[in-house]
């Protein structure tokens, strides 16, 4: 079969059969496709789109491309489940999920990214403590979910390796914006960690890579269909991520929050909103409960009596973490040097925010990378980051900047007088959770 042959069908708009899609994936990890082939073949299915059959093949393609995690022997007592994010700007909530969810019974092995343009990733927000290990060996794997029932690690070389090849040739090729090629690269991988069930957190505002609410429903839908196709009971949720969720932005800073989420001690509604829905559809997923209102009653629980963050804390020591670190994250988060007020210039209501250009601000902090090689900042970023419909007066906090020295701070500072807007009228409230996506 010729890979020239191959791109034809497609370019033709005509239908891949499982034998083509079979042949592009195998020549993806052996080699036998060539850059350009690759290439011709991504930008045909960009062009022509893919059916729902072909996109649950290539997914399946993809998964097979490499290890499949086999938990049978494990002996983990619980059901296997994840959660994914299409990126957004304060996005912390996998770090609290994984372990309210492992509190209430289920076991969360959670292969997690880094920042990707203005997203923040989740694999840099835990490098920042001290000792954490984001790629563990087997043992340590195990370990740590039989301790704390979690595991937020990232993604190692065996798994899906025909999806880490395909991502850097469409990340060059202008053909990242595919559904179906998105919907293939996020379920691969999470097919080949052996999972029970997954929600997925569909990002859709002006700091997501969905930016219309068309746009986020088609790719949502898309990932329960294509999930259930393959074999992994799926849900999503469309969210909200039209300003910052939370009140931080920047990797150490995040962490901090969480573990205050934790605590108990975090007030910020949207955050906990997001977060509690998610981890409640899991527990109905896994079994863990018959219902929504019994599963958010529990997951509530595991929040109010400390669980969450006895587990949390668990996995950061089973992953060579402090064994204190929840008693004190201070002593061992990395701390900028420099810390600049951002003050309203006048009286009003927070009105909106440019939330996409609030991540690059994190960035030109140094708290994310312009290429992949760069090194990341783990002490920059935002705190106290105000919050739309917020009444403030002429002088009052917008925001807190964390940077690495005070030319920085004040580019920032300078920056986010522009993104963050106030008015005198209060602004239409927005929910959060914008739509439930089931199969």
């Amino acid at each position: 079969m010729l890979a020239q042959e191959i791109i034809r069908v497609k370019r033709d708009g005509h239908t891949l059969a499982r034998c083509h899609i079979d042949h592009f994936v195998a020549g993806l990890v052996d080699g036998s496709w060539s850059e350009g082939q690759a290439a011709a073949l991504a930008m045909a299915m960009f062009l022509k789109g893919m059916s729902r059959d072909e996109t649950v093949v290539l997914t399946q393609a993809m998964t097979h491309s490499g290890l499949v995690m086999d938990w049978s022997t494990a002996r983990l007592d619980g059901p296997i489940l994840d959660k994914h994010s299409t990126g957004g700007v304060g996005d912390k909530v996998s770090l609290m999920l994984a372990p309210l969810v492992a509190a209430c019974g289920g076991v969360v092995p959670m292969i997690s990214g880094r920042g990707l343009g203005h997203t923040g990733g989740t694999l840099d927000k835990l490098g920042s403590i001290a000792g954490y290990n984001c790629t563990p060996d087997v043992a340590a794997l195990h370990h740590a979910l039989h301790t704390a029932g979690c595991a937020i690690i990232g993604q190692t070389a065996e798994l899906a390796p025909a999806d880490r090849r395909l991502y850097a040739i469409r990340d060059v090729t202008a053909t990242v914006e595919s559904v179906p090629l998105i919907t293939a690269s996020i379920l691969s991988k999470k097919l080949a960690a052996g999972l029970q069930g997954l929600v997925m957190d569909v990002k859709v505002g002006n700091g997501a890579f969905a930016d219309s609410l068309e746009m986020a429903a088609t790719l949502a839908e898309s990932l329960v269909q294509v999930a259930h196709g393959a074999g992994l009971p799926t849900r999503a949720w469309l969210t909200d991520m039209n300003q910052v969720l939370g009140s931080s932005c920047g990797n150490a800073l995040e962490v901090l929050e969480a573990v205050t989420f934790l605590k108990g001690e975090n007030g910020d509604a949207r955050l906990r909103e997001v977060t509690l829905r998610l981890s409640a559809e899991l527990l109905v997923m896994g079994g863990l409960a018959q219902d929504d209102a019994e599963a958010l009653q529990k997951v509530e629980h595991a929040l109010s009596s400390g669980r969450g963050l006895e587990q949390f804390s668990r996995m950061v020591f089973a992953l060579g973490g402090p064994v204190d670190f929840v008693d004190q994250p201070q002593r061992y988060l990395p701390t900028a040097p420099v810390q600049l007020t951002v003050q309203a210039k006048r009286s009003g209501f927070v009105s909106g925010m440019a939330t996409r250009d609030v991540g690059l601000a994190v960035v030109e902090l140094g708290g994310g990378r312009r290429k992949a090689t760069d090194m990341v900042d783990p002490r920059v970023g935002f705190t106290q980051f105000a919050q739309v419909g917020q009444a403030v007066q002429a002088g009052d906090v917008l925001a807190v900047v964390h940077a690495a020295d005070a030319a920085a701070a004040e580019r920032a500072r300078q920056a986010l007088l522009g993104l963050v807007q106030v008015s005198d009228q209060v602004p239409v409230w927005s929910p959060v959770l914008v739509r439930r996506v089931i199969a």
